[in-house]
Protein backbone atom coordinates (compact mmCIF):
# COMPACT_ATOMS: atom_id res chain seq x y z
CA UNK A 1 0.00 0.00 0.00
CA UNK A 2 1.39 3.37 -1.02
CA UNK A 3 0.63 6.31 1.19
CA UNK A 4 0.30 9.68 -0.47
CA UNK A 5 0.60 13.04 1.11
CA UNK A 6 -2.15 15.54 0.40
CA UNK A 7 -0.98 18.29 -1.94
CA UNK A 8 0.27 21.41 -0.23
CA UNK A 9 -1.29 24.73 -1.10
CA UNK A 10 1.09 27.52 -1.91
CA UNK A 11 0.18 31.14 -2.40
CA UNK A 12 2.32 32.95 -4.93
CA UNK A 13 2.39 36.71 -5.07
CA UNK A 14 1.75 38.30 -8.41
CA UNK A 15 3.56 41.44 -9.50
CA UNK A 16 2.39 44.69 -7.95
CA UNK A 17 1.77 47.65 -10.24
CA UNK A 18 3.15 51.12 -9.60
CA UNK A 19 -0.41 52.46 -9.15
CA UNK A 20 -1.19 49.84 -6.49
CA UNK A 21 2.11 50.51 -4.76
CA UNK A 22 1.44 54.26 -4.64
CA UNK A 23 -2.05 53.70 -3.22
CA UNK A 24 -0.66 51.45 -0.49
CA UNK A 25 2.09 53.95 0.34
CA UNK A 26 -0.49 56.75 0.64
CA UNK A 27 -2.75 54.65 2.93
CA UNK A 28 0.16 53.54 5.11
CA UNK A 29 1.57 57.06 5.41
CA UNK A 30 -1.87 58.31 6.52
CA UNK A 31 -2.00 55.49 9.09
CA UNK A 32 1.47 56.39 10.38
CA UNK A 33 0.66 60.11 10.59
CA UNK A 34 -2.89 59.83 11.94
CA UNK A 35 -2.66 56.78 14.23
CA UNK A 36 0.81 55.46 15.00
CA UNK A 37 2.74 58.67 15.67
CA UNK A 38 0.07 60.33 17.86
CA UNK A 39 -0.45 57.13 19.86
CA UNK A 40 3.09 55.75 20.17
CA UNK A 41 5.37 58.73 19.54
CA UNK A 42 3.57 61.93 20.59
CA UNK A 43 6.91 63.44 21.63
CA UNK A 44 10.56 62.48 21.56
CA UNK A 45 11.90 61.78 25.04
CA UNK A 46 15.68 61.32 25.16
CA UNK A 47 16.85 58.66 27.61
CA UNK A 48 20.16 57.20 28.68
CA UNK A 49 19.68 54.31 26.24
CA UNK A 50 18.10 53.95 22.79
CA UNK A 51 14.92 55.97 22.36
CA UNK A 52 12.43 56.20 19.44
CA UNK A 53 12.57 59.30 17.26
CA UNK A 54 10.43 58.43 14.23
CA UNK A 55 8.00 55.96 12.68
CA UNK A 56 8.13 55.44 8.93
CA UNK A 57 7.43 52.92 6.18
CA UNK A 58 9.51 51.46 3.38
CA UNK A 59 9.06 48.98 0.48
CA UNK A 60 11.32 45.99 -0.02
CA UNK A 61 10.19 43.94 -3.04
CA UNK A 62 6.52 43.04 -2.53
CA UNK A 63 6.77 43.81 1.17
CA UNK A 64 5.95 47.03 2.97
CA UNK A 65 7.57 47.42 6.37
CA UNK A 66 6.61 49.67 9.24
CA UNK A 67 9.81 50.86 10.87
CA UNK A 68 10.69 52.62 14.09
CA UNK A 69 13.87 54.71 14.08
CA UNK A 70 15.88 54.84 17.30
CA UNK A 71 18.61 57.19 18.48
CA UNK A 72 21.35 56.75 21.04
CA UNK A 73 23.26 59.72 22.44
CA UNK A 74 25.79 57.52 24.20
CA UNK A 75 29.43 58.21 23.24
CA UNK A 76 30.09 54.46 22.84
CA UNK A 77 27.18 53.91 20.41
CA UNK A 78 28.17 52.12 17.21
CA UNK A 79 25.76 54.31 15.22
CA UNK A 80 23.82 57.35 16.42
CA UNK A 81 20.57 56.07 14.80
CA UNK A 82 19.22 52.73 13.60
CA UNK A 83 15.97 51.31 12.23
CA UNK A 84 13.96 48.38 13.56
CA UNK A 85 11.03 46.92 11.58
CA UNK A 86 8.00 46.05 13.68
CA UNK A 87 5.36 44.99 11.11
CA UNK A 88 5.57 43.65 7.57
CA UNK A 89 2.80 43.54 4.98
CA UNK A 90 3.45 40.93 2.28
CA UNK A 91 1.46 41.96 -0.79
CA UNK A 92 -0.26 38.94 -2.38
CA UNK A 93 -2.92 40.41 -4.68
CA UNK A 94 -4.95 43.61 -4.66
CA UNK A 95 -6.57 43.91 -1.21
CA UNK A 96 -4.85 40.76 0.08
CA UNK A 97 -1.82 40.85 2.39
CA UNK A 98 -0.08 38.53 4.78
CA UNK A 99 0.74 40.38 7.98
CA UNK A 100 3.89 39.35 9.82
CA UNK A 101 5.38 40.16 13.24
Amino acid sequence: MVSRKPPTRQVHASRITLTEKQAIIAACERFITDVLKPRFLPEIRPTEWNYPVDILGRWHGNRYRFIQRYRSDRPDAIQPEFDASFTRLDWITPRLFNVAW
